[in-house]
């Protein structure tokens, strides 16, 4: 509990903040785009940054093990 008196007022506020909106974001787009959209807005809801980052490599850019830059799969 003592971590908590440590933090600075203005990140107590701003934290709150960034999640919300960071798991919003997640929600939003990942409907559009996947089925898990309740994974990614609940995993953005408790932590960042890693979520959002995982998202973009992973689900917006469509990395694939075994696909080459240029859009060809490896044989």
């Amino acid at each position: 509990m003592d971590e908590l008196r440590e933090l600075p007022v203005w990140a107590l506020v701003v934290l709150p903040l960034v999640l919300l909106a960071q798991s919003t974001w997640l929600f939003i787009d990942a409907r559009k785009r996947t089925k898990y959209y309740w994974f990614w807005g609940l995993w953005g809801l408790i932590q960042t940054p890693m979520p959002p980052l995982l998202y973009i490599l992973f689900v917006r850019k469509g990395w694939k093990p075994g696909k080459r830059a240029d859009g060809e799969r490896k044989e």
